[in-house]
């Protein structure tokens, strides 16, 4: 059964509305109080109560072969990207498929009770027996009744770095990947980085591919790839399925120099994705003080009509060692150090959450809009500032119609000489 009505939500505009779900679809939204409540069935009704409802969630960047492995062999004391690597690269000597699915199923739970119906997972190319393709793409079938899950091929250690990795990116194509990627910054030398972009761009028009680079990921100014990739998608018009990720070094940039970046990126239509919580604790590990914050530039990504999507990047890993999977986390931390803590910038927020991570996966028809699939979710708040200013919990994800997920608000209360009074974290 994919029929469910959700009553008196509030959506991101502010509008209190109905919203009734027949064969996996949106197939009405109404003002709230005028739905055809009855129709349905009393277990396929859920009062939002003018609750905030969304669109699902969607989870652009994320490691699920590294999930849960913080601390172990040995924790990233250094913070540093360099660091996390080594860490990795000890872990995965002796790993094996069912670690892996087992630990990237918890996370994939975590991400559908918090909302994500889709995820984007990067998969170690460089770990000689492809465990971790084989791993992630079995983990694409098992929980494909919460998500729908794209793996990309990704050589964490470079693909000229060692002989071999280039031929087990290849292979891992072969496998059914639905994503290719590459590391630029992470060759020996300029010259490799620049053939390992067009490596990549070569496979993924030859194999109809979208592609998802991890790129500039440093401090370095002069570590400048972007512009490489932008150039390729833009000759190829391979632009609206191809992601630069991290994009870290646009923060080190002279201004002029990012200026003409962006105007390329705008033109090529290359979509970023920004990870927050990574490269919150990652960048500016080198420096002294004053110390870079190292994001890139979203302001003025945003501004020259480049899509920008956020994602978490890490759970539990050598790179960062916290989190929950929960989009609305990332977002958290890019409010902070990004400068994005107007009030008016929680629409740019949210649409970045939302309709910018959606173009980032490839979607269609994603949206509260009628004709789009029964998708979405019922936070316990009143509206968006207040949904992530608390990062409240999710209390219905449904799944084209379909309940995946639901959560109870916990009841607080502060102990007064004048008796017990509830707390809820709302002015």
């Amino acid at each position: 059964m994919t029929e469910y009505i959700v009553t008196g939500g509030r959506t991101l505009d502010g509008d209190a509305v109905d919203i009734e779900i027949r064969d996996g679809t949106i197939r009405r939204i109404a003002p709230a109080g005028e739905g055809d409540t009855e129709a349905f069935p009393a277990g396929r009704r859920h009062d939002a109560d003018g609750r905030l409802v969304t669109p699902p969630l969607i989870e652009p960047h994320v490691h699920l072969d590294a999930t849960g492995t913080a601390g172990d062999p040995s924790w990233n004391e250094s913070g540093t990207l360099a660091e996390g690597i080594e860490v990795w690269a000890a872990y995965k000597t002796d790993i094996t498929v069912d670690d892996i699915v087992d630990r990237a199923t918890r996370t994939v739970e975590w991400y559908a009770a918090n909302g994500v119906t889709r995820i984007r997972t990067h998969a170690d190319t460089t770990e000689p027996s492809l465990t971790t393709v084989e791993a992630l793409l079995e983990l694409r079938d098992r929980v494909s009744d919460l998500v729908d899950l794209q793996v990309v091929a990704f050589p964490q250690d470079g693909l000229f770095t060692e002989e071999g990795n280039a031929d087990l990116l290849r292979e891992a194509v072969s496998m059914g990947v639905d994503v290719i990627g590459a590391i630029p910054h992470n060759e020996h030398t300029r010259e490799d980085g620049v053939r390992s972009v067009q490596t990549v761009c070569d496979l993924a028009e030859r194999h109809d591919l979208p592609l998802d680079l991890h790129i500039d990921e440093t401090d370095d100014p002069g570590s400048r790839f972007t512009e490489v990739l932008a150039s390729e998608a833009l000759k190829r018009g391979i632009g609206d399925r191809t992601t630069a990720s991290h994009t870290t070094a646009m923060h080190s940039y002279n201004n002029a120099y990012a200026d003409k970046l962006i105007s390329l990126l705008a033109e090529s239509g290359v979509s970023v994705v920004t990870n927050p919580p990574d490269n919150s604790v990652l960048q500016g590990s080198y420096d002294d003080y004053p110390r870079r914050r190292g994001h890139t530039r979203i302001d003025e990504l945003r501004a020259a009509g480049v899509t920008v999507g956020i994602g978490h990047d890490s759970v539990l890993d050598p790179w960062y060692h916290y989190g929950q999977a929960d989009p609305l986390d990332a977002a958290f931390v890019l409010l902070h150090y990004a400068h994005m803590a107007g009030r008016d910038d929680v629409a740019d927020l949210w649409t970045m959450l939302t309709e910018a991570n959606a173009d980032v996966f490839g979607v269609d028809e994603y949206g509260l809009v009628e004709g789009s699939a029964g998708s979405l979710v019922v936070y316990d708040s009143p509206d968006a500032f207040n949904a992530l200013r608390t990062r409240a919990p999710r209390t219905l994800v449904l799944r084209e119609g379909e309940p995946v997920a639901r959560t109870a608000p916990a009841t607080t209360t502060v102990s007064r000489d004048s008796g017990e009074r509830p707390v809820d974290f709302h002015r």
